[in-house]
């Protein structure tokens, strides 16, 4: 059995990266989340964390790529054990060496030559289906890879044509990926391809480390004791993202919101309309969680850094932070928060 991870509510200073994770785990049509930021800072282990503390998928035993009923297994897969079946929410991490045949899938060359049948091998993609893609090291993944994940993710589906091949299945997953500034910078039409963008740093205050090292401790020395303590909060945060998943098709678009996030976004001067779009499921996400029926400017605000400071820009004559300066603009467009708000 894989040992329980961290728990996700147990995760200390670092809340924008862990609600931008809750948001997409609300709408994954998001479109995935980018954490940049130093090592040691906690990414890895809030997607592994996430991950545990969904619910589990009902997925066909034997099928590769997690189908929920058996009508939506592949007509390529040779599925025997056909049980609907309880398993965690897949995670899946990619490791920097690996080639697209990996990836994507490719021909099965053991059965090709053993048994002289042209047969397809799942790749990471079909594990990842209704699950978690996790990229370490984003920003050292080859072009064409990224390039390719990030059209998989977006379109849902897999496609594999080649070696007399032609394969498709169901890739639907939530891409989260992690890197340090420092090692190199994705392309800017790479950025605008994920859906959230959050900076982690670590904890700059003597108490918040001091509490870091508090619960890590006391994770490593009784992870059990641990655990127990902390599965009220864990449940708790279960149950608001499910009522919020069920809450967010209701959730009201007033014709004023609409025109706040085109009015941000021309402030902003992002590229294309896939910054108010993102902003706009985001914040309805945002209101599901809240609980709100309706979209209001105040989710707006929350969510407009993590969904627009990647799709800025750059100014050389402004040296201030992309977040700086979304927050900035955000003021500017829609005016001071209210100081009852604040």
């Amino acid at each position: 059995m894989i040992p329980r991870p961290f728990p996700f509510t147990a995760i200390v200073g670092q809340d924008d990266m862990t609600r931008a994770m809750v948001l997409t785990a609300i709408d994954p049509g998001i479109g995935g989340v980018l954490v940049m930021g130093d090592r040691g800072t906690g990414k890895s282990t809030a997607v592994r964390a996430l991950a545990h503390l969904l619910p589990p998928i009902r997925a066909v035993a034997g099928c590769p790529v997690n189908s929920a009923r058996r009508a939506d297994i592949p007509d390529w897969a040779r599925v025997e054990d056909t049980r609907l079946v309880s398993r965690p929410t897949p995670v899946v991490d990619l490791p920097l060496g690996a080639g697209e045949d990996r990836v994507t899938g490719a021909l099965d060359i053991e059965r090709a030559l053993t048994m002289g049948e042209k047969a397809f091998q799942p790749g990471l993609l079909a594990r990842a289906n209704r699950g978690y893609l996790y990229i370490d090291e984003v920003n050292l993944l080859e072009d064409h890879l990224v390039d390719l994940l990030l059209d998989v993710a977006q379109s849902g589906e897999n496609v594999v044509e080649r070696e007399g091949l032609s394969i498709r299945h169901p890739a639907r997953f939530v891409l989260v990926g992690s890197g340090n500034p420092e090692e190199g910078e994705l392309r800017p039409q790479l950025l605008d391809r994920f859906g959230l963008m959050v900076d982690v740093t670590s904890p700059s205050d003597v108490e918040t480390r001091i509490e870091v090292i508090r619960r890590r401790d006391a994770f490593e020395r009784d992870r059990a004791a641990f655990l127990r303590g902390w599965k009220p909060a864990e449940t708790a945060l279960r149950r608001d993202i499910l009522a919020a998943r069920k809450r967010l098709p209701g959730v009201v678009t007033p014709e004023a919101a609409l025109r706040d996030c085109a009015e941000l976004c021309l402030a902003l001067g992002s590229d294309g309309l896939r910054g108010e779009l993102t902003l706009l499921r985001t914040a309805r996400a945002m209101a599901a969680l809240d609980g709100s029926g309706e979209l209001g400017r105040d989710h707006l605000r929350r969510v407009a850094p993590m969904a627009l400071q990647h799709r800025l820009r750059r100014d050389p004559m402004d040296e201030s932070g992309s977040t700086t300066r979304v927050a900035r603009i955000v003021e500017e467009v829609f005016g001071a928060v209210p100081a009852a708000a604040e």
